[in-house]
């Protein structure tokens, strides 16, 4: 990882962090989008730890305002020669819905909407630095979970976990149609399922989740091991080349029969593209 840039979101702690510092230490320059400034600093004191030396920096953004996302975006791609390696991971669990500055639910606007405008905003400095990677944190969540394009903000009815599990569902739809956009230009785009870690996600949750967390923590995985399947996919030869696939411990594995709905994902991008649009114009 020598030389390259790792622009990375939700690294600021749990398996961000351990694979932020990780990245750092095998020579990659890390730039953080954060939120919180003191979780960020200390993030950047550890990574800089890692690799001393290296201007590491920080852009801090709100990632659940999609104009927010798009200026630390615009302010990566203007300082940054270029981008080899994107890491979409930032991601939260909401007991009671919430609407984000756009109006959007926010699950959907944190975990999948950041990701698409961030993409996004990246393409041009991420294509220009090819061979480049996109990396993103999708879950085992998204088994057994569907999409309904009529009530993609969970306007009908609301449970934290089940849509958080669309979420990631939608993550993983996103991965295989950016994949698919992106064929032959040396930029590939894999997802991947962490395991259940012991880190700090979903302690804000609110409600019965938040009580149960501590309990479910108990047997969870550490950070770092956690962390090892962003490591891979960010810099192992192995997947090089290798495009559109989500992977659990370090190996391809195949994801619920609603991830391989081609319709679905295509679908998904056009809506995406819509909700951008409507925010920009409402800006």
């Amino acid at each position: 990882m020598d030389g390259k840039v790792v622009v990375m979101t939700g690294a600021t702690s749990g398996i961000g962090e351990v694979a932020a510092v990780e990245l750092a230490s095998r020579g990659a320059r890390i730039v953080l989008i954060a939120r919180d400034r003191s979780r960020a600093e200390a993030a950047m004191r550890e990574i800089r730890a890692a690799n001393p030396g290296i201007a590491h920096r920080v852009h801090y953004a709100d990632l659940s305002s999609i104009g927010e996302t798009r200026r630390a975006a615009a302010e990566v791609a203007s300082t940054e020669p270029r981008v080899d390696v994107l890491i979409n991971n930032a991601g939260a669990l909401f007991n009671r819905r919430q609407l984000s500055p756009d109006g959007l639910e926010m699950t959907f606007a944190v975990n999948h909407m950041a990701y698409f405008v961030l993409t996004a905003a990246l393409r041009d400095a991420l294509l220009a630095s090819a061979p480049a990677r996109i990396v993103n944190t999708a879950s085992g969540a998204h088994r057994g979970a569907r999409l309904d394009f009529d009530d993609l903000q969970s306007e009908r009815t609301y449970a934290g976990f089940q849509v958080y599990g669309r979420s990631k569902l939608c993550n993983i739809l996103f991965t295989r149609e950016l994949a698919r956009r992106l064929k032959g230009t040396g930029v590939t785009a894999n997802c991947l399922h962490p395991g259940f870690v012991a880190t700090r996600f979903g302690d804000g949750s609110g409600g019965l989740l938040q009580a149960l967390m501590p309990i479910a923590k108990l047997g969870a995985i550490s950070p770092k091991k956690g962390a090892e399947t962003i490591v891979y996919l960010a810099s192992s030869p192995d997947v090089a080349e290798t495009s559109g696939l989500y992977f659990y411990r370090c190996k391809p594995e195949t994801p619920s029969e609603g991830t391989r709905d081609d319709a679905a994902a295509a679908r998904l991008w056009t809506e995406s593209e819509r909700l951008e649009a409507a925010a920009a114009v409402a800006a």
